[in-house]
């Protein structure tokens, strides 16, 4: 029997008069009132969970869970960066940390909303840690910047084809247009002008961005997450 999810995240705030490349207005998420067909009650099956170490579950769920977690990553990462800017930032560059900083959050609480919608089984709020980044410092907020939004893209189009629900589906490539333009934005603050927003190292030689499998995306983010967790159906232990 499948259950119909509801989520508002009518609470969130947004400027969506800022520049075009970064609006949310037609991705879907930012309206209230958006509504979800459930998984499958087979869905809400886990494998148990070992001591205190959460699993992400199985189908559906373990996918939602997966985006959670590095949507969680990303918000707590831009919530640090505006709650203390780098000295010297500019005004451009305050407005479109400021907009990833709101487009995260209403990312991470969409998930919330819609995993506790369909199972009790929705992973905790994590703890992260940032070796080696200096939140003080333009070019290590940058460079930690670019390499999440280019792993967060690399991991919805590697998840993509794991998730069963049509109705999630559609929202996972919503989310991740928008994801392409956060990495597009930062990839031209660090060079502006220039070829690399959409460089190479992530396009594919068919011109589409990147697929990453999960568990290439966890080793990947394991360095910034402290709190432990599996993905049996994956992999991932």
């Amino acid at each position: 029997m499948k259950k119909t999810i509801s989520v508002s995240n009518q609470r969130a705030t947004l400027d969506t008069g800022r520049r075009n490349f970064l609006k949310l207005s037609g991705v879907g998420i930012a309206m209230a009132g958006l509504a979800l067909v459930g998984c499958n009650d087979d869905d809400l099956i886990m494998d148990d969970i070992s001591g205190n170490i959460f699993d992400l579950g199985k189908g559906d769920v373990g996918v939602l869970n997966y985006a959670y977690a590095l949507e969680q990553l990303e918000a707590d990462f831009y919530t640090k960066v505006v709650n203390n800017f780098y000295s010297g930032i500019s005004s451009t560059e305050k407005e479109i940390f400021t907009d990833l900083y709101h487009h995260e959050v209403i990312h991470r609480d969409f998930f919330k909303a819609a995993i506790g919608g369909a199972t009790s089984n929705v992973l905790p709020t994590l703890e992260f840690q940032y070796p080696g980044v200096n939140f003080n410092d333009r070019n290590s907020v940058l460079a930690t910047a670019k390499a999440l939004e280019d792993t967060g893209v690399a991991a919805y189009n590697g998840a993509g084809r794991y998730i069963t629900n049509p109705d999630y589906l559609v929202i996972a490539g919503k989310i991740v247009s928008v994801e392409a333009r956060h990495a597009s934005a930062i990839r031209n603050i660090i060079n502006p002008g220039s070829a690399d927003f959409s460089g190479d190292d992530v396009i594919n030689a068919s011109g589409l961005d990147l697929a990453k499998e999960p568990k290439d995306i966890v080793e990947v983010a394991a360095g910034f997450i402290k709190t432990p967790f599996t993905w049996k159906e994956r992999g991932i232990s």
